[in-house]
């Protein structure tokens, strides 16, 4: 435990409370990511086919696996190995809205860099450019529906 000041025999000891906090917190992660550790250990050395259906070791040892799997997943969110999908589906959405913006200035910066383009060309490259745009956002509306279906297609068995 982090002591502040003192700590001698038969003296006073100070503590700093945020130091003694954040390592009791610490102390009970590790304690319980040891614990978690042991259990599927434990149940690895005993051979899955072994395991019954309905039995309470069967139970326990899905539970547990469980368990790591959900903090396996925490400890890698919180180290940004992973992120949440509706974030990358947000940060999607986001870059197609600037990427069709840049697409639907493009006509016009084309224009004025090339004044004497014949009006066939500059038609042309807008009706290509428009559609390109209009790509772009329904891209962007099939974000969240694309994410659906490659969770669903990627789960695990």
């Amino acid at each position: 435990m982090p002591v502040l000041r003192g700590g001698d025999k038969g003296n006073e000891v100070l503590y700093d409370s945020a130091a003694v906090i954040k390592w009791y917190a610490e102390r009970d992660a590790e304690i319980e990511n040891e614990k978690l550790r042991r259990e599927v250990e434990e149940l690895r050395q005993a051979s899955e086919a072994d395991l019954q259906p309905g039995t309470i070791e069967y139970e326990r040892h899905r539970l547990t696996r469980a368990q790591a799997d959900a903090q396996e997943l925490k400890n890698a969110s919180e180290t940004g190995e992973v992120i949440d999908t509706a974030f990358a589906t947000y940060a999607l959405s986001k870059l197609t809205g600037e990427v069709g913006a840049i697409i639907d200035s493009l006509p016009l910066a084309i224009c004025r860099q090339f004044p004497g383009m014949e009006k066939r060309y500059q038609d042309f490259i807008k009706m290509e450019v428009s559609k390109a745009f209009i790509r772009a956002y329904q891209i962007s509306d099939n974000i969240p529906d694309m994410a659906e279906r490659y969770i669903k297609d990627n789960q695990r068995s």
